[in-house]
């Protein structure tokens, strides 16, 4: 690793200037691995590889997360209707999982959630549901470790009346509750990749492979365009890890004949609303006659979810049709005695599953199973999976590369994964800072409940941003339009975090664009002020920055009343999210 790399990189922080330096580095020398993508799983095989000691390199097109990784159901769990399909092996992988992640990896951002499913059959539904979830119990302590969660309950239809006084009394006899986890996941994706870069890792956002780099039948590097200043350059190396999720058909065309994977995107739409519109204790699982369908508890609100529809159009920018939307609502609203209404909705989001191609022309049927394959020497292809898993299908990637390095090279001896045992930065520490978080209140100025909030958000690093504020108190002041995000957590997006538009801060650093009505657009101008001044944004800059954010969410919202997804697309594509250099 270079000497300012080095120092740069050794508490894993990410701003503009750490983005120029590593992309200065990847080109100055070959990589033993280049990682294509930063969502979930591409972050992944980053700190992967570079806990094995490796020099690796990770880019992405857009910004972390920015697609299919910050638009989950914000769930981490075994997939509790994967045992309906006697997917054994996958519920107890991903329950595996689920208790790394909870207990060791990131337990200051994965917390334990608890679920209710209502029984409309007292016999046969409750015999069959309740098998099926002592089943999962049974899978979630399977290894020798603790689960991390409390096992399921059977409880009465007088015990549910109090514990979810919203259900309709009518129809239900009683049900069961059982937990999983909960995951704010763009917030995981950005401490991945910058624990990531803590490990040695070079990391740039914003950066597209525009081509391959192959000699006598060998993947040798990429070409990359920096988004953000228009320039062209290679980036040599070893192996090359495809791990770009619903764009790998995309990405592969690029190699010309790179595999024949097909990866089909399945679009699966969000909506949520204020947590008064569902009184309840715990959140819901219900089935439909497709999928399931959940209510998630996320803090001032629920998060309904979710569609399971084929996706044939942009993938950057897919969007929600009415159609979508009164689909989650008429479910939701068969078990609810006061029905929630489209006034009531004040975030959508929209997500695309990366589902391996099959014969099924149901995306609801494709598996969930994630592959490796090495379509072509020096280069791995990752695709398929669950967000949950991400940690095993990065080390699977990552063994397929290191097995080809060995074997080019056996003195290495490079040795296997550890990341069962790397907590995330933040994570070491949490637990006394969750202890001392009334303290911290009083010396910081804040009400317990900001520091909660900044504890969830950042773990032990919490501190870093309190900092901020202790520098300057204004920063301790919230974002207009929204009771829970500090200007410090703007400060800190662009100078810890790597962000570099209003869109990164609003949609992922925060989660301001789904938690508010009007979608961030009053946050703006603000985020853009901040942003600015650490950037070096002139004050026209400041104002196309602004006006881009307000065309993208105008035409998120006309897009959401078509009826077609080829009408939303059209008009939600009309307008980039970011404003680009020039080609």
């Amino acid at each position: 690793m270079s000497a300012s790399a080095s120092a740069s990189g050794v508490h894993g922080i990410l701003n503009a200037h750490t983005r120029a330096e590593a992309l200065a580095a990847m080109q100055s020398q070959e990589l033993d691995v280049l990682v294509i993508g930063g969502g979930i799983v591409g972050s992944g095989c980053a700190l992967d590889a570079a806990t094995r000691g490796l020099t690796v390199g990770v880019v992405e097109a857009q910004d972390w997360a920015a697609g299919t990784s910050s638009r989950s159901s914000k769930l981490v769990h075994g997939g509790i209707r994967y045992l309906e399909q006697l997917d054994f092996h996958l519920v107890r992988e991903a329950l595996t999982e689920r208790g790394l992640l909870l207990q060791q990896i990131a337990p200051h951002l994965v917390k334990p959630i608890r679920f209710l499913y209502p029984v409309e059959h007292p016999v046969w539904e409750r015999a069959y549901v309740g098998a099926g979830m002592l089943l999962y119990d049974a899978f979630s302590w399977m290894g020798g470790r603790r689960p991390g969660v409390r096992h399921h309950r059977h409880l009465s239809k007088r015990q549910i009346a109090l514990a979810a006084p919203s259900l309709r009394s009518s129809g239900i006899i009683g049900g069961m509750s059982y937990y999983d986890g909960r995951v704010d996941d763009a917030r995981y994706v950005a401490n991945l990749v910058r624990t990531a870069v803590a490990n040695g890792a070079y990391a740039a956002n914003r950066t597209e492979v525009i081509g391959f780099i192959q000699e006598q039948g060998r993947v040798v590097g990429v070409t990359v365009r920096d988004v953000e200043t228009g320039n062209e350059f290679p980036i040599r190396a070893k192996q090359v890890i495809n791990s770009t999720g619903v764009w790998t058909g995309e990405t592969q065309e690029l190699v010309h004949d790179g595999g024949t994977l097909r990866v089909r995107a399945s679009k699966g739409i969000h909506i949520v609303v204020p947590r008064d519109r569902f009184k309840s204790v715990m959140g819901l699982i219900m089935r439909t006659e497709k999928s399931v369908l959940f209510v998630i508890p996320w803090g001032r609100h629920w998060i309904i979810g979710t569609t399971d529809t084929d996706w044939h159009y942009d993938k950057v920018h897919p969007s929600a049709t009415a159609e979508d939307i009164q689909y989650l609502l008429d479910h939701v609203n068969s078990v609810l005695e006061d029905p929630i209404t489209h006034d009531d909705i004040e975030g959508v989001y929209v997500g695309l599953r990366p589902l391996l191609a099959g014969n099924s022309e149901s995306t609801a049927k494709l598996s969930r199973e994630h592959v490796v394959v090495r379509p072509k020497p020096g280069l791995v292809l990752i695709a398929g999976g669950k967000w949950t898993t991400y940690r095993v299908m990065a080390q699977d990637a990552v063994n397929a590369a290191v097995e080809e390095l060995n074997a080019g090279d056996p003195a290495w001896n490079i040795p296997g994964s550890i990341t069962s045992a790397v907590p995330l930065l933040g994570a070491s520490g949490y637990k006394g800072a969750w202890n001392r978080r009334a303290r911290i209140a009083r010396e910081s100025g804040l009400t317990v409940t900001q520091v909660e909030h900044l504890l969830n958000r950042y773990g032990s690093m919490a501190d870093e941003v309190l900092e901020i504020i202790a520098q300057d108190a204004a920063q301790a002041q919230t974002l207009p339009g929204n009771p829970d995000y500090l200007l410090a957590e703007v400060t800190y997006a662009v100078t810890h975090e790597g962000a570099l538009h209003i869109e990164d801060v609003l949609t992922r650093r925060t989660r301001v664009n789904i938690e508010t009505r009007d979608r961030g657009v009053a946050a703006a101008p603000v985020v853009a002020k901040i942003l600015g001044k650490h950037l070096g944004w002139s004050a026209a800059q400041e104002k196309a920055e602004v006006k881009n954010y307000r065309l993208a969410i105008e035409a998120e919202f006309a897009a959401e009343k078509q009826t077609t997804d080829e009408a939303a697309n059209a008009i939600r594509t009309a307008v980039p999210n970011i404003v680009e250099a020039p080609a």
